[in-house]
């Protein structure tokens, strides 16, 4: 990827070739760079379209991949594409992944397991209150919180998470190299210095368009196993997210509120068209299945030979947990566990009973 990524960076500033097109390019040339340098014949004939070829052409002139490499580099940001191990693997599910991310922080597997948490920028006691409390319990958990960086619950839930010790993503509408809205930059740092993560698609010194924000949405429910709205009026941006989620086939959560309340109307029509009410974390934690996340993330910590000292005790025949400590001479609580963090990544089933057998 090295001598490449400087042609994956430069076809990013040009805005009309997406995911669809890029898509387009990438099955067509072996590589990046011939698909940067590439005559307008071929490129028509890789799938892109005349008028889209002529301008692209014209405007790669104005265009040094060096040149935007450097900047990238200078400007302490990262960059992932959609081939890179570190690229969200929940991302790359969805029907128009970006192909191209730029990101400052961490991104690591744990982000599997996470949550988009948007709402209304007007949030009343009702909905700050809802925000902490949920969140709080789910950072508690290890689920990684995702969301917009916005004024409102956004800002609400990146704060909650980080008061909580918890890893949260905040996915933004322009170039990494600002931070909008400022009043949320100190907010940024922490993300970051807390081993977060700020994450684009768009390249470095991108405005924040109005027209950004429903594409950024696609991304904040596609890095996310669900999106919870907390509140929402009846136009909030936060339902574009819910709508992205449903057709990312995503569950979507919605806080109940008061039917009288502005910032309830939207969380009570997603409700009534379908979505999981929500009251706790637990109801969250349940639906998705991710009661054992914090288990899972801690036992990451447990030695591997762990794990293979237990898999020569285990086959198809079911076996206790306590026989499977008196085999492997390890202590009862390290063989709960290990395979409890072995079932989540489907090495082994539990029968009931603390009975277990080998997946394969």
């Amino acid at each position: 990827m090295g001598k490449n990524l400087k042609y994956w960076i430069a076809f990013s500033l040009f805005s009309k070739i997406g995911p669809t097109r890029f898509k387009r390019l990438r099955n067509y040339f072996p590589n990046m760079r011939e698909a940067w340098n590439a005559s307008a014949q071929e490129l028509k004939r890789a799938g892109l379209e005349e008028n889209i070829v002529r301008e692209f052409v014209g405007e790669r002139k104005k265009i040094d991949p060096d040149f935007e490499l450097e900047k990238v580099n200078k400007a302490g940001v990262n960059v992932a594409t959609i081939n890179d191990p570190v690229y969200p693997k929940l991302l790359k599910e969805i029907y128009d992944p970006p192909f191209l991310l730029y990101y400052k922080g961490n991104l690591s597997k744990e982000d599997e397991f996470s949550l988009s948490v948007v709402g209304s920028r007007k949030f009343s006691f009702y909905g700050k209150e809802v925000t902490n409390n949920i969140i709080r319990e789910l950072a508690l958990n290890k689920i990684t919180i995702v969301s917009g960086l916005a004024l409102g619950i956004d800002a609400l839930s990146h704060q909650a998470t980080l008061r909580a010790k918890g890893k949260t993503i905040a996915v933004l509408g322009n170039g990494l190299d600002r931070v909008y809205p400022i009043s949320n930059s100190k907010l940024a740092d922490e993300i970051v210095s807390s081993f977060g993560a700020l994450i684009s698609e768009f390249p470095l010194g991108t405005p924040p368009m109005k027209h950004h924000f429903p594409q950024r949405n696609r991304i904040i429910s596609g890095l996310s196993l669900g999106t919870l709205v907390v509140e929402a009026g009846k136009e909030s941006g936060a339902l574009i997210t819910a709508k992205c989620a449903l057709e990312q086939n995503r569950e979507i959560f919605a806080v109940p509120g008061n039917i009288y309340s502005e910032t309830s109307q939207g969380t009570n029509h997603l409700i009534k068209m379908g979505a999981k009410p929500i009251t706790q974390a637990a109801d969250i934690l349940d639906a998705l299945n991710l009661t054992q996340v914090a288990t899972f993330v801690e036992n990451k910590k447990i030695i591997p030979e762990t794990k293979e000292i237990l898999l020569k005790f285990l086959s198809r025949e079911p076996v206790h947990v306590d026989r499977l400590a008196e085999l492997s001479k390890l202590n009862i609580a390290t063989v709960n566990s290990t395979l409890t963090m072995m079932e989540m990544k489907g090495k082994t089933r539990n029968l009931g009973g603390n009975n277990y057998v080998v997946a394969r």
